[in-house]
């Protein structure tokens, strides 16, 4: 519930910041849409809450939704901050040009607020389901939510149609997020033309740069000449990247030697591309008499090796905590989905290549930023610094070292590969999990380490890691380019391991718990039901929602399937000692209730505690059935069974308070833990030692 009451406090600040939407000069309709979107969701959480949940169980029972509403604060908090951004009078030219081409607005602030409503409103649900005023509230609130996860739903259209509202996936939300950037856009080129009599020389300068097409290069005197551009320092130990102070704003700047008409399609390609998770190349100038260019670009902090590398320590186990080596690697996965759907491959993707900015540094809520960088070509392309040369080769699939060794005079054609990037992740990943670089305690280099890769030879795990996420791993650095999946599947996969790790977080648990099934297998299952996922295309960010969505009735479906074949196991092998000694052979309960145990002397031990300590030693007693007899009563067992349930009267305990109030205890306990529905008791890890990529 605090977490509940951050949240309005945060969305009241927006509201105050919104009183004056009239004098948002930048990005205005995306400022407006995201406070929309605000509202909406605040307004479906809070009728969630109300309809499922009681206010005086908020001590007991509310536990499972307080860290999905955590994330929730920290995305509206980040949207607040976006607005204030767009708000800010002061150096206006400079935010001008850093927001007009950013895509924040929906693929960062709404991609975040998409991603966590589902997770929120199965929190609510799972709570709901085991508590109310009676039995009969629970079961009918049971019925809704089975009855909302059934596959008739799951078709896009009729999902969008039954729940856009509750999931902000209205045809009327999606049509703005689809044409509010360029409406914004076109908006501020309006108030340019208007202001123009007004302007200064400097200021007309700037404003040809923001009406100007991307990709446009034009003469430095547009950078240089304006009075508060400053040089700063350099960046690494290159001298090619600097950063600048340019009209109120921190940049890099990367300064090339090359012909205008050389770097030209090059700087086409690279100003086009506008996602959160790619290094945006916002502007470029050239000074023709020195044959000199000069790349504007967002600044970031530093590359993802040196910031593993300052947080890793003898310490620690691990570089980062799960959620937040998760956090990267999905943010990884969505820059190169976006880059592959523009069918741009990055043939060198590794962590020096891989920049991030963070937030919160200080506090143990640390976000980190990630975008990917490294996509010049020749006529850019800085060299490496011998600081961080790292023998390349264990970053290339083997196909890749395949065509260097064959083709070396030729070029290397696969390296530019949808798989070979893919592989090229895996070991990112591995990196990401361990703190260790691949293959950085082998003896083996240069050549000797490319001819283990081909043959097969991947990275060891040097400790238990998290199964699922080391079979993602293993299943990016497959041999076989076809066996590894897309990014687009990675990024699914990506985001139901963040949904679960959100709603059970471990909480420095030696042993936390694991998804009880297997996601690759569910990713697999519902790319062939829908065909488009698996096209290279960009999905939107309002059909994240029902992708989500779509896992979780396969999960249900699963977990129901597999729960129901467990009960029916220990079903059967309770009915052999419920016949012996007129027990009910089974109690039908739900998955939070007490259950006899599947093995013989589980099932006396169970049953024993339900009668007096007479009846148990006629049990004890009579529990001894001969071979032959054992084997005849198996073969009847289902017969059996029910003959036993309709002679036999149930125990007494189950009719009294005390059954009750164990029935209670038992659901409160669960959801305590974990709340998955209806199979609520998530697997506990299995640990993955030294095993390499031999085991998948």
């Amino acid at each position: 519930m605090e977490q509940f009451r951050h949240i309005g406090e945060v969305l009241g600040s927006i509201r105050a910041l919104m009183v004056f939407r009239e004098e948002i000069r930048i990005n205005p309709r995306q400022c407006q849409l995201l406070f929309d979107a605000f509202e909406a969701a605040f307004d479906g959480v809070s009728d969630e809450i109300r309809q499922n949940l009681r206010l005086d169980e908020k001590q007991t029972k509310w536990m499972p939704l307080e860290q999905p509403l955590k994330e929730l604060h920290r995305v509206y908090r980040e949207g607040e901050q976006y607005i204030r951004q767009c708000l800010e009078p002061k150096d206006w030219w400079g935010r001008s040009i850093f927001l007009i081409q950013s895509a924040d607005c929906v693929d960062h602030h709404l991609y975040n607020l998409l991603c966590s409503i589902p997770v929120i409103l199965e929190s609510i649900e799972n709570i709901g389901e085991v508590t109310g005023d009676g039995n009969e509230d629970i079961h009918r609130r049971r019925v809704v939510f089975t009855k909302k996860y059934e596959k008739e739903w799951m078709e896009p259209k009729l999902f969008r149609h039954r729940f856009g509202k509750l999931y902000l996936v209205s045809k009327e939300m999606c049509k703005r997020m689809d044409v509010v950037a360029k409406e914004d856009k076109w908006a501020l080129l309006e108030t340019i033309d208007d202001m123009r009599s007004s302007l200064s020389k400097q200021e007309n300068r700037l404003a040809e740069l923001l009406k100007s097409p991307r990709g446009t290069i034009l003469p430095i005197s547009t950078l240089t000449s304006s009075p508060d551009y400053q040089f700063r320092r350099r960046l690494g130990a290159s001298s090619h990247l600097k950063e600048i102070h340019w009209m109120g704003e921190s940049f890099a700047l990367k300064h090339v030697f090359c012909d205008v008409e050389q770097l030209m399609p090059e700087t086409s390609l690279l100003s086009s591309l506008t996602h959160p998770n790619v290094l945006h190349y916002m502007y470029c100038f050239s000074d023709e008499e020195k044959k000199e260019c000069y790349m504007v670009m967002e600044l970031m902090n530093k590359d993802l090796s040196s910031y593993i590398k300052e947080i890793f320590c003898a310490r620690r186990k691990v570089p980062f905590p799960l959620s937040h080596t998760v956090n990267i690697m999905l943010q990884i996965a969505r820059g190169m989905e976006y880059l592959h759907s523009k069918k741009i491959y990055h043939g060198d993707l590794k962590p020096s290549n891989i920049l991030v900015k963070t937030k919160n540094s200080s506090s143990s809520d640390a976000y980190v930023h990630v975008k990917i960088a490294g996509l010049a070509q020749s006529a850019t392309k800085v060299p490496s610094s011998p600081a961080t040369g790292k023998d390349p080769c264990i970053w290339y699939a083997p196909e890749v070292l395949s065509d260097q060794e064959q083709q070396i005079e030729a070029g290397n054609v696969k390296k530019y590969t949808e798989k070979a990037d893919v592989y090229s992740f895996g070991m990112i990943c591995f990196e990401l999990l361990t703190g260790k670089v691949p293959f950085e305690e082998g003896h083996l280099q240069g050549d000797k380490m490319s001819r283990n890769i081909r043959l097969g030879e991947r990275p060891l795990f040097p400790f238990p890691s998290p199964k699922f996420l080391t079979n993602l791993t293993k299943k990016c650095w497959q041999a076989d380019p076809n066996q590894r999946p897309s990014f687009s599947s990675i990024c699914r996969m990506l985001r139901n391991i963040k949904r679960f790790m959100i709603m059970y977080p471990d909480n420095g648990q030696p042993d936390p718990p694991s998804p009880p099934l297997d996601y690759f297998d569910i990713e697999t299952n519902l790319s062939k039901k829908f065909e488009g996922w698996e096209r290279r295309e960009l999905l939107q960010v309002y059909d994240i929602p029902f992708e989500m969505y779509a896992y979780r009735v396969i999960e249900r479906e699963r977990t129901s399937v597999k729960y129901k074949e467990e009960n029916f196991i220990s079903s059967s092998d309770a009915s052999l000692s419920g016949e012996e000694n007129r027990l009910p052979a089974v109690i039908q309960e739900d998955a939070l209730s007490l259950s006899v145990t599947s093995s013989s002397s589980g099932s006396v031990k169970s049953a024993g505690n339900l009668i007096s300590n007479g009846n148990k030693k006629t049990l004890l007693k009579k529990v001894d059935i001969n071979p032959r007899t054992s084997k005849q009563i198996g073969k009847n067992n289902v017969k059996l069974k029910l003959e036993v349930q309709s002679q036999t009267p149930p125990p007494r305990f189950l009719s009294n308070g005390r059954g009750m109030r164990l029935k209670s205890e038992n659901r409160l306990q669960a959801i305590k833990h974990v709340a998955m529905s209806p199979l609520r008791y998530p697997v506990r890890r299995k640990k993955s030692g030294h095993a390499s990529d031999s085991d998948i």
